[in-house]
């Protein structure tokens, strides 16, 4: 059973078998990352575009980034699909509990726009059907729930309208 964090973005559990993904100094990747948004920002990067996307830690209340791929949701204007795939390991990525502990303090960077968003999980019909366009228009991802046997969950990034 899923362990519900918030009402919008549940846990589904980890697997018990994956991909180990390397570890980098914590510097390190940050500069990678950086580096990798600021030159492929507005072209694609490995296939696909890519967002930067800023949490909370879930732990640590202090402000995360990650660099991700993204795809478009064709039934939502504006609305972006992202992985948690974490290449196929049997644990989630931090990004995806920093959003269910925290679904209300999500941001993405898309070219030169910063838009502040809300986190749903796609499930049953919405998250297969996300699959396959994924898979369509990045076929590696396509041997990551080979690899695992946790289900890789496909979160919906939708714009939140400002409050003025």
């Amino acid at each position: 059973m899923a362990v519900g964090l918030t009402s919008r973005l549940e846990i589904p559990p980890s697997g018990t078998r994956g991909t180990t993904m390397p570890r980098f100094h914590l510097a390190h990747m940050r500069f990678i990352t950086d580096l990798i948004f600021r030159i492929y920002r507005k072209r694609r990067f490995m296939g696909f575009r890519i967002l930067r996307l800023t949490t909370t830690g879930a732990q640590s209340g202090r402000e995360r980034q990650s660099v991700l791929g993204y795809f478009d949701d064709p039934g939502i204007p504006d609305a972006r699909i992202i992985v948690a795939s974490s290449g196929g390991a049997a644990k989630h990525p931090a990004w995806f509990f920093n959003l269910a502990k925290h679904p209300d303090k999500v941001w993405i960077e898309v070219g030169d726009d910063t838009l502040r968003v809300a986190p749903e999980l796609l499930e049953g019909a919405q998250r297969a059907a996300a699959w396959e366009r994924v898979v369509a228009e990045a076929p590696s991802y396509a041997a990551y729930p080979t690899k695992t046997d946790r289900q890789i969950p496909l979160v919906r990034l939708t714009p939140v309208q400002s409050e003025q």
